[in-house]
């Protein structure tokens, strides 16, 4: 039986390409053990450095995408399109697993140790802080990967994903329920909440988490959890410590640009340029546009032949987790669940008005304030599909929202992912499974 060791050796390998290769051997036998404030922003630096590219390959198991097959990565990728994770090709790209875990050891190590060895000082409290918010990140991302969407009825038995909290290099990792996952991120963000110093980050270093990051956490985790008072609480919150929208009729870069006004964290490379190069935006993407007054389209589609490429990502300057939209988006929803229709259709006008030209806002908001409650949530989760494009975030809304019948078109024939399949679950990896029995 192979133990976290695996997870651990595999780990250490990329430290020197971000200049922290005094930290190779951070183990408890280790030669090198980090001690200072200085050293620990150095793991923690590392830590979100290898914060893995999941949402993109997300994103080919959706309905934003068509992919091209005379691309060359075309192999590595199409059984990820084929919603196919189990006996896959050996070429097929694999979801992450030794990475994410990779990421939590460094945070361990910080939480566990760094919290006995850094001096006390508010640089420590922060350090502290963002060890423990990108803890309960990788938790949660983890646990709606490789688990079941959280149903309170359900989550104690469904099966999640690992929960380790140690450095201990013999533990064996066992899958803890849905449930224990979401406890151990609420813990993680409370923690997080305590030792928390920086309100906001700046451009440049805003992949680190904040005050406003956290609360955008607490916020989606509260409305993935269908916690309506909650999402609602967190996302007020986080918005009156940042609120800023990006006018499209004005700007000229996207939403999703770390130096946007908008963006609170720019952690994840949500549409990298491997997968933005073998895909184009899918027929029914396109289709949700107003091509004419919906300012989002240009920026984020380029004509391309009969199809659209995707320009709304491929660099690191469109990493991004949570912006000011989102919150808004939220905010949404959580008083459309409270009954509070009126309030849902005001909050998201603002970000609307912002997205339309002035002649498409008058048309959208009449159109909205026609519409009774059944008839804003399609909307509102249609906008959601619009403007979250290519973020990372679209898997996980059809899997807690409808899980509907998707169908892929690949070499020419079709493959169906039927309403409420059993796939909507990604397996754990076939490496991850080989190397750990228990999984």
């Amino acid at each position: 039986m192979r133990k976290i060791t695996t997870f651990i050796a595999l780990a250490v390998l990329s430290f020197t390409s971000i200049g922290c290769d005094r930290f190779l051997d951070i183990q408890p036998e280790g030669k090198v053990i980090p001690t200072t404030v200085e050293d620990y922003r150095k793991v923690l630096t590392s830590a979100y450095s290898k914060y893995p590219s999941h949402r993109s390959l997300s994103a080919l198991r959706t309905d934003e995408v068509s992919i091209d097959e005379n691309t060359s990565d075309f192999i590595s990728y199409r059984e990820i399109a084929m919603w196919k994770d189990s006996n896959t090709d050996q070429a097929t790209t694999e979801f992450p697993w030794v990475s994410f875990y990779s990421v939590v050891f460094y945070l361990n190590q910080i939480i566990n140790e760094g919290s006995k060895t850094m001096q006390e000082s508010p640089e420590k409290r922060q350090i502290l802080a963002e060890a423990y918010a990108l803890r309960a990140y990788t938790y949660f991302d983890m646990v709606n990967l490789y688990g079941k969407s959280y149903n309170s009825a359900t989550a104690a038995t469904d099966r999640g994903v690992p929960v380790t909290l140690d450095i201990d290099l013999e533990q064996v990792l066992k899958p803890s329920s849905v449930q224990e996952v979401y406890n151990q991120v609420h813990a993680d963000m409370a923690k997080a909440e305590e030792f928390m110093v920086e309100q906001k980050q700046s451009a440049g270093i805003n992949y680190r988490f904040s005050k406003v990051s956290l609360l955008a956490l607490q916020a989606r985790t509260a409305l993935y959890q269908g916690e309506w008072n909650k999402a609602l609480h967190y996302s007020e919150q986080a918005l009156a410590i940042k609120g800023d929208l990006s006018n499209l009729n004005t700007a000229t870069t996207a939403p999703n640009h770390y130096a946007s006004t908008e963006s609170v964290l720019a952690l994840d490379n949500a549409f990298n340029s491997s997968v933005q190069n073998l895909s184009f935006a899918s027929d029914e993407l396109i289709s949700k546009y107003n091509n004419s007054t919906d300012k989002r389209f240009g920026l984020y589609f380029e004509k391309n032949g009969s199809k659209y490429k995707i320009i709304k990502g491929g660099s690191s300057d469109f990493r991004i987790s949570f912006r000011t939209a989102e919150l808004y988006f939220i905010k949404s929803e959580a008083l459309l669940k409270l009954n509070r229709l009126t309030e849902a259709k005001e909050t998201l006008l603002k970000v609307l008005k912002n997205r339309y030209t002035n002649e498409g806002y008058v048309v959208v908001q009449n159109g909205i304030l026609q519409m009774g409650v059944s008839e804003f949530m399609s909307y509102l989760l249609d906008e959601r599909f619009r403007e979250f494009a290519l973020e990372g975030q679209r898997w996980f809304d059809l899997r807690r929202a409808s899980q509907k019948k998707i169908i892929h078109t690949i070499n020419g024939q079709e493959y169906i992912l039927q309403q409420n399949d059993v796939r909507y679950t990604i397996e754990y990896p076939m490496s991850a499974k080989k190397n750990n029995p228990n999984l």
